[in-house]
């Protein structure tokens, strides 16, 4: 504790002015009690707030219970901090020092990752990201601003593999990104109908397999400029229009697993299907852009979008094309002037999605 509390000496000898409050993150509780020890006998005014995850809240329960509890499972998403009880000695000094403690989703965790990459090009860990993900949620949530605010970045366990889970999440921790499931009719056009309604949004994901003739079940990602307002407006749209609409956003298993496995095989129904792959400009409006050209001729039998943030966009694309019709659809295919490859006899398409 005595060792982790140089930290805040350290501060106020770079910051001697005013500092409202410090975010620290929350474990074992040795970093938030050595730096709340050496800020209350020094400038008592500043407030100390712990974050913790919210599938780890060993401290927040603590402090909630009176003394210390343990809990039953933690989360290991920011395994720096993924601690099942708060520790002795440290409770007992923090219990009356630490102010307020903050809890944060895994989302608003890789929010913040991405905030401190964009603004200094470095990577913290998921627990060095807690205390700006805790400072984001207190301001959002109290309203404010003109405050001086530290947040310390702890920790250097940041393993490269999971970067890629923590791009897919950042979206979502802002606010920025919002996850759909829509029924729509199984007919040439509900595609483009859809995404009409959708509008000039930019679509991040967009995940169909045809699975009968009257209902199709579409996993779509949009991205968001105005956070929850924009989302909930865009649902009741939606709704108004007659479309059977799931908000996905906070949901787990959607987030985690079923945006990944969202497909198999459409059985004998669809013996006519040829499959591509598509490579267009990235840019926003420009999957609507597409499926206008594509428009109600074929019926689409397979999609599946995802936006990399690269310059362009890859779609893999399913259609049903009879065979006196090939040439028609070949000439269609040409007209489109973007590049695309048929991946009917692709191995992968054979094996999993035939």
């Amino acid at each position: 504790m005595a060792g982790q509390g140089t930290i805040a000496h350290e501060l106020i000898r770079q910051h001697p002015g005013k500092i409202d409050a410090i975010f620290v993150a929350v474990g074992g509780g040795g970093l938030i009690a050595g730096i709340a020890g050496f800020m209350k006998a020094v400038k008592p005014e500043t407030k100390i707030i712990g974050v913790e995850p919210d599938d780890a809240a060993c401290f927040y329960e603590a402090r909630k219970a009176g003394r210390r509890v343990v809990l039953k499972e933690v989360g290991i998403f920011a395994d720096g901090v993924a601690v099942k009880q708060v520790g002795k000695n440290t409770f007992s000094m923090i219990k009356d020092l630490v102010d307020d403690v903050i809890l944060v989703s895994t989302d608003q965790i890789c929010a913040a990752i991405k905030d401190t990459y964009e603004d200094t090009r470095a990577i913290c860990e998921p627990a060095g990201a807690l205390s700006l993900a805790g400072m984001k949620k207190y301001v959002e949530t109290h309203g404010l601003e003109g405050e001086t605010y530290v947040a310390i970045n702890c920790g250097a366990n940041m393993n490269f593999d999971r970067l890629r889970h923590v791009s897919e999440r950042a979206e979502l921790g802002e606010e920025r990104e919002a996850l759909l499931a829509v029924e729509i009719p199984e007919r040439p056009g509900s595609f483009k109908r859809l995404c009409q309604l959708i509008g000039h949004r930019s679509i991040t994901e967009f995940n169909y397999r045809y699975s009968d003739a009257t209902v199709a079940r579409v996993f779509a990602g949009v991205q968001l400029s105005h956070g929850i307002d924009e989302k909930n407006k865009l649902i009741a749209r939606l709704q108004a229009k007659g479309y059977k609409v799931v908000d996905m956003t906070g949901n787990e298993v959607a987030k985690l697993h079923t945006r990944y496995m969202i497909g198999g095989h459409p059985g004998s129904s669809v013996s006519n299907e040829h499959l591509y792959r598509f490579q267009f400009p990235e840019k926003p409006g420009a999957l609507l852009d597409f499926l206008m050209k594509v428009g109600n001729r074929w019926n689409i039998s397979l999609f599946h979008y995802r936006n990399h943030g690269s310059n362009f966009g890859r779609i893999l694309m399913g259609f049903q094309v009879d065979r006196g019709d090939l040439r028609a659809f070949n000439a269609f295919l040409k007209s489109l002037k973007i590049p695309y490859w048929e991946e009917t006899d692709n191995e992968a398409y054979q094996l999993f999605l035939r």
